[in-house]
């Protein structure tokens, strides 16, 4: 869980727990902290298959029941690299080839009534050995879509890199 402390609508010092004179970007009046709205980086893979990529349907909001590349949320000090190949093992159940960088995106992610930025990372990926096996606590099926006419994805940073990676795999 993200502590409100952090959002974009902190409204106290996470450092000593004065009231904060602003939203971020501020600094605390009590002790000098100064606290900022950072993106988070999440990963995205483009699992491809010829001129197919892989999406899943998502079981959890945001989004439920839109379609989405795998990926997600990159730990502490996680280089985007590893974190996609950790994605694709939870969520494939198989492991994962990364590819090329497709690009960055900034957007935003709803958590807890807060739309938090992000900076999605996305890289073409290929599955390796064995049946991909869905967790389904994340996704309730998967389907193979051509890149040049994907369907809407959940989240907009989603649709550019479908877009860039149509263009990159030309």
């Amino acid at each position: 869980m993200i502590p409100r402390a952090y959002g974009p609508q902190a409204r106290f010092c996470p450092r000593c727990a004065a009231a904060l004179p602003a939203a971020p970007p501020t600094a605390c009046v009590g002790c000098g902290y100064q606290l900022f709205v950072n993106a988070r980086p999440t990963v995205g893979l483009i699992v491809l298959d010829g001129d197919r990529f892989l999406a899943l349907r998502r079981a959890a909001e945001p989004g439920a029941g839109r379609w989405e590349t795998p990926g997600g949320f990159c730990d502490g000090a996680e280089h985007p690299a590893a974190a996609a190949v950790r994605e694709g093992r939870e969520e494939l159940g198989v492991e994962v080839t990364v590819g090329d960088f497709v690009g960055m995106y900034v957007g935003s992610y709803d958590f807890q009534g807060e739309a938090l930025p992000v900076l999605d990372c996305f890289f073409l990926a290929s599955i390796g050995n064995g049946a991909v096996k869905l967790d389904p606590a994340e996704s309730s099926e998967l389907a193979w879509f051509a890149l040049h006419t994907p369907p809407e994805l959940a989240f907009s940073t989603m649709d550019a890199a479908i877009r860039d990676a149509a263009r990159m795999v030309r």
